[in-house]
């Protein structure tokens, strides 16, 4: 195959890994503690500082591998991992990633790969019709909500500012502040986005939320008008669905009411919690979503893909195109105009073939079978709420309307920053048995823990683990 590795040593090789990440997914996990305990430089140091001047053997990559690599591996994969929204893998989509690897093609052009190009076209649209969107939605797959984000509020300022494809916004005379909307509980690549375009940080003004942590959409109304007395051009609000501390769910369909009044580009940031649409009695989450003018998901948040894959829509396709086309002679083709060239959408010209994995995964579990699973673990956080609420030691912290759940230990004596003490206490204690990871945040009452409920391998015994951890460290 090449002049480091033969045939029969990639099938030597490929044979070994495959075990090994066979047995890992089947629960070869449990065996590592959930968060790495290597200290800050510790595998930097194990390692060499430069490159060997001569190729080294798969046996003793391996080798290092698993001597050095592994400890420094926090198991995302692990079914104690419940820090941070669930980017749980499965064993079909690692499969299509495996083929991704090896075909390494570029679907920068439909040319260029057309199956990568008409593949992800129709797996957006698959997801689209389990979501129930309107077929007026273009989708196409980023990496992240993060550039899913950037692109529609990019898509939002070609439509609200005159020339700014060609001239930007600097040093324009003919142009008030612009202003973006999203709630305080609004994830932080909203902020980074208008940082990345132009707007800046006096651009982005964030909208006070309800007792629920949701957005509060007369204050986003009372915002709008003091922003437009004061000469600011208000251009866009990004509502979430399934916020990162707490997963509340803005109200969408008010929030709508009032960009469509106010002329205002509507950006649903549905990263986490959008998958749990595909299940009709969790259809609730979007609604108000056939009215936004663009929307994403992840799938590698709760559809057991790997990282990276973020599912983004837009109703006004053209527009977007009209925002970041750019084709110099050398990516022109015969097909211009009759093929649909997927590096016309957004900033990156390279585009992985993220979307085999998505395919290998929905065609393994059906809609039914992911139903399954997000009902499963949904139904698990619901029972932890409610073990919490029975626990006179315990309060939780938040509604739960997904597989999060925020709480906190409450101690008789103990308030403000001392009790935000012993609850960071608790946590690194938990953190430190190596079964289970948690995570905190900050709400309006003070600090807060997470239980996130995402990874697919989570059972009943890890929920009982992480119980009795808490027990145990109080």
């Amino acid at each position: 195959m090449t002049d480091t590795m033969t045939s029969d040593d990639f099938r030597r090789e490929a044979h070994q890994l495959v075990d090994w990440i066979a047995d890992y997914i089947e629960g070869g996990a449990r065996d590592y503690p959930v968060l790495s305990q290597s200290r800050p430089g510790e595998i930097a140091a194990a390692l060499p500082k430069q490159i060997p001047e001569y190729g080294e053997s798969a046996e003793k990559i391996r080798e290092d591998f698993h001597r050095v690599i592994m400890p420094g591996i926090t198991h995302w994969n692990h079914p104690g991992f419940m820090a941070y929204f669930g980017i749980s893998s499965s064993a079909p989509a690692i499969l299509g990633e495996m083929l991704s690897a090896a075909l390494n093609v570029n679907g920068m052009l439909w040319r260029t790969c057309p199956s990568a190009t008409e593949l992800e076209l129709l797996v957006l649209d698959w997801m689209r019709k389990a979501l129930r969107l309107s077929d007026s939605f273009f989708g196409f797959l980023c990496d992240t909500a993060s550039i899913s984000s950037l692109l529609a509020l990019a898509a939002a300022r070609e439509k609200k500012v005159p020339e700014v494809r060609q001239s930007g916004l600097s040093g324009r005379t003919d142009l008030p502040r612009l202003r973006v909307y999203a709630s305080d509980q609004a994830h932080s690549s909203v902020a980074k986005a208008c940082l990345t375009l132009g707007i800046g940080l006096d651009g982005f003004r964030t909208i006070d939320h309800d007792s629920e942590y949701r957005m509060d959409p007369q204050a986003l109304q009372r915002a709008i008008d003091e922003d437009r007395r004061a000469g600011f051009l208000p251009m866009a609000v990004v509502a979430t669905v399934g916020t990162t501390t707490t997963t509340s769910v803005d109200p969408v369909p008010e929030i709508s009411e009032i960009c469509t009044r106010e002329g205002l580009w509507l950006h649903v940031d549905a990263a986490y919690a959008g998958s749990a649409a595909m299940a009709p009695e969790f259809g609730w989450c979007l609604d108000g979503c056939e009215n936004a003018d663009s929307l994403v998901f992840n799938p590698h948040k709760w559809l057991f893909v790997p990282i990276d894959a973020s599912a983004f829509y837009i109703r006004d396709r053209e527009l977007l195109r009209k925002t970041f086309s750019l084709v110099p002679e050398y990516l022109k083709t015969p097909m211009e105009g009759e093929v649909i060239d997927l590096m016309d959408y957004g900033v990156q010209l390279g585009r992985r073939f993220r979307a085999l994995k998505l395919w290998w995964t929905l065609r393994s579990f059906g809609l039914e079978g992911i139903r399954k699973v997000h009902r499963r673990q949904i139904a698990m956080a619901q029972d932890f709420a409610a073990w919490v609420d029975d626990n006179p030691l315990l309060e939780r912290t938040a509604p739960t309307p997904f597989s999060v759940v925020c709480f906190r230990a409450a101690r008789e004596g103990l308030a403000g920053e001392a009790l935000d003490r012993y609850n960071l206490e608790l946590m690194e204690k938990i953190n430190a048995s190596g079964d289970i990871y948690l995570s905190h945040s900050r709400l309006d009452d003070g600090l807060t823990l997470r239980v996130a409920i995402g990874n697919i391998g989570t059972k009943e015994e890890d929920i009982q683990r992480c119980r009795d951890l808490i027990l145990e460290n109080l």
